[in-house]
């Protein structure tokens, strides 16, 4: 089963000034194209993989150790996880049970905005920062590379790309910056509300 780039949920355009359609340009239709090439040249090899959809993919190349083939299955999966993880005229606050939720397991939702902020400025390097929820309770979780909750036993809520590339065009080197915008502008909770489910 040959895999596909995904399109956008929304135009190249629908994120500005935030995120701009270079970005988006450049971060969909370059890298994370470049995953999906990747992922489809290395399962050739491998035919025991070509009915498996990309969670399975994922999980089994996780557990054999399959570098290669996890890496680029589960920045396929990611990347699609965080388009939708943001749409215009987002951010702020969510409502009803998820902010409910979020006061039971964090206090706050400044105390949970300040903990997925710290978790997004201090992973090193490349990765990316999670709400999770493992064990029936919200926490925050950050993974470097390709890593990714559910090979840890999370269910991913939402999650914000560290790599350079997400932000480097918009924001430079100011990742700060970028996390503040994504909180305050483009977090889709109703997105990460219907992951709840």
């Amino acid at each position: 089963m040959a895999h596909e780039l995904p399109k956008l949920p929304y135009e190249m355009t629908a994120l500005e000034p935030h995120i701009s359609r270079k970005t988006l340009e450049y971060h969909h239709g370059k890298h994370h194209q470049t995953y999906v090439t990747n992922l489809n040249n290395l399962l050739k090899d491998h035919p025991t993989y070509a009915t498996l959809s990309l969670e399975e993919v994922i999980q089994r190349s996780f557990g054999e150790k399959n570098t290669s083939i996890f890496n680029n299955a589960a920045q396929v999966w990611n990347h699609t996880f965080y388009w939708h993880c943001m749409r215009p005229n987002g951010g702020g606050q969510p409502g009803g049970d998820l902010l409910a939720l979020i006061h039971r397991d964090f206090g706050t939702y400044e105390a949970f905005r300040e903990a997925f902020t710290q978790a997004a400025l201090t992973q090193f390097g490349s990765g990316w920062a999670w709400l999770v929820l493992k064990d029936g309770k919200l926490s925050i979780m950050k993974t470097g590379n390709a890593d990714l909750p559910m090979v840890h036993g999370a269910k991913a809520l939402l999650t914000i790309d560290v790599w350079e590339h997400a932000y480097y065009i918009d924001y430079h080197n100011l990742r700060a910056q970028y996390i503040n915008i994504f909180l305050d502008h483009l977090v889709n909770w109703d997105f990460v509300g219907s992951n709840m489910a």
